[in-house]
This record gives structure tokens, C-alpha cells and sequence, in this order.
């Protein structure tokens, strides 16, 4: 199922701990596809914006995700971020920052910045002040980040990929969807090898 009007959708939240545990295949997959694939990222978003601290329950639900994955796939996470910062369930902002960064062709490295910032560093990217941190770390145009994190095309954009995410026949973050023309096939992650979802792709 190859073709130069074939693209593959990865759905995602850069605030997803599951999008962070797949991140390695993930970055193999997009080594090892054909390059008349065009992959498509689609910020799927998790959790709207909220000034609310998680309850603390919640806290430790997530966090114990994070073990759950940590022991299931051997993805590194810093748990001190659960002690440093005031955990807020609002993601919307990390998927806008990824959007404003797109915009200046850094899209897949603002990515890999939120998810290091926040598994590795225990920084909390739904902290505005954060993502303006790794703005000016990946060198952007701050400026431009800054009036591009919040502008109404941004926000349009997103409202437009989470509706057009939620179209696909997606099951949660991540997802992977190949479309060829008109026609959607989902394909099954594997989260520790690549080659079953080679060839789903080619089947």
C-alpha cells in the first residue's frame, strides 16, 4: 500500500507518557518507510488548558503510568518531576507549541524537546514559560513563538487536527492511520518492533 499520494497519519500528544514510551520505534518506523510516504503529525490533544492542579489522586494515577511503561517497554523517566512542579491536566498548549513550531520548520525537534523537558527533566510543559524555554533553546524566533503560540490561526490549525484525529479510526495517542486516496487503514503499534508495522504498511 505505497504510492506518492500515500500518507501516514501518527496521532499523538506531546504530553502522552505512551507517545514518549513508543518514541524510539516510533523514530525507527520513519527511518525504515518508503519515502513516497508522507508522514502527517496530528496533535490529537489530551487535556484542554486548566489552571487547576491535578487532584492528587490523579497525580499518582499518572505517575503510576509512568512506572507501568517504564517496566513494560524500558523507557527512562525523571519522577522527580512529580515532587518539583504543581502537575496540571492540560496538554493543549504543549500540542499549540508544537503547531507555532512547525511554523518555522521545527516541528519533530519541538516534539522531542516537550517530551525530554517533561519525562527527563521534570520540567512541566503546560507551563507557558517552559515552552518559551525550549523555543529559544531549539533557537527559534521567540517573537514569532510567542505570538504564534496563542494566535487564532494556531488555534484554528489545532481545533483542525484534533477533529480530523478524531475522524480516523484511531485507537487513543499514539495511533497510526495510512491513507491512500480515499482509503483509511489503521495500522496496529508494536511498540517494541518495527517490522510488523512495516508490513501492515505494505500489505
Amino acid at each position: 500500500m505505497t504510492g506518492t499520494d500515500t500518507s501516514l497519519f501518527y496521532i499523538h500528544d506531546p504530553m502522552c507518557s505512551w507517545c514518549w514510551g513508543f518514541r524510539p520505534t516510533w523514530d525507527a518506523l520513519k527511518r525504515a518507510l518508503p519515502t513516497s510516504i508522507h508522514v502527517i503529525n496530528l496533535t490529537g490533544g489530551l487535556a484542554p488548558d486548566s489552571d487547576q492542579v491535578m487532584p492528587i489522586a490523579m497525580q499518582q494515577t499518572i505517575e503510576d503510568y509512568w512506572h507501568t511503561i517504564q517496566q513494560q517497554l524500558g523507557t527512562e523517566f525523571n519522577f522527580d518531576f512529580w515532587r518539583k512542579n504543581q502537575p496540571r491536566r492540560s496538554t493543549y498548549i504543549a500540542c499549540r507549541a508544537a503547531i507555532a513550531a512547525d511554523n518555522q520548520g521545527a516541528q519533530d525537534t519541538m516534539i522531542d524537546a516537550i517530551q525530554q523537558a517533561y519525562y527527563l527533566r521534570a520540567l512541566n510543559p503546560s507551563d507557558r514559560s517552559v515552552l518559551l524555554q525550549l523555543a529559544a533553546e531549539l533557537e527559534l524566533q521567540t517573537e514569532t513563538f510567542t505570538r504564534d503560540l496563542e494566535s487564532p490561526v494556531t488555534h484554528a490549525e489545532f481545533k483542525r487536527q484534533r477533529a480530523l484525529a478524531h475522524s480516523l479510526p484511531i485507537q487513543g495517542f499514539p495511533s497510526l492511520v495510512l491513507k491512500r486516496g480515499e482509503q483509511l487503514a489503521g495500522i496496529t503499534l508494536n511498540y517494541l518492533d518495527v517490522k510488523p508495522m512495516l508490513d501492515a504498511i505494505a500489505a
